[in-house]
């Protein structure tokens, strides 16, 4: 992948720069001094992030809202479920059995049987109501290992 070779490239390009490039390069990437107390693995690494970030997107709004609450000593409101993308297999194991669910771009899988959501497999699987990104853990929340 071109990405990847150019991170690699940018990568071998910080690991010759001594400290003064590297804080020149960091004004360029941040828009600010760097602090004086960071080691230089530090800042290459720091570099790379943002590279990375450039090249292949950064961090998502919600994250960005998330991490702004949390520093500034608030709770974060937890971002919806994240939606499995087609191809995605999820793995559950329920009273002893595994079972595994294939995403695709109109229903879910479990083995030969068609789902039109997760919710049902969920109901499926255990005869009970559940919230079937909770129950494959795609929310974070407390369905996993139950």
């Amino acid at each position: 992948m071109a990405g990847d070779n150019d991170i690699h490239a940018r990568m071998s390009e910080l690991s010759n720069l001594d400290r003064s490039d590297l804080r020149v390069a960091w004004v360029k990437a941040f828009e600010m001094a760097s602090p004086h107390h960071i080691s230089m693995m530090f800042m290459r690494k720091a570099l790379i992030w943002d590279e990375q970030c450039r090249r292949f997107g950064g961090l998502s709004p919600a994250l960005k809202r998330a991490l702004k609450a949390t520093a500034d000593g608030k709770s974060p409101s937890m971002p919806a479920a994240a939606a499995a993308k087609p191809g995605t297999q999820l793995i559950r194991e329920w009273n002893g059995r595994c079972y595994s669910v294939e995403v695709r771009e109109d229903c879910y899988m479990l083995g030969e049987e068609r789902f039109k959501s997760l919710s049902a497999i969920a109901l499926h699987i255990t005869g009970t109501n559940w919230s079937g990104p909770r129950f494959f853990d795609l929310t974070g929340g407390a369905g996993a290992g139950q």
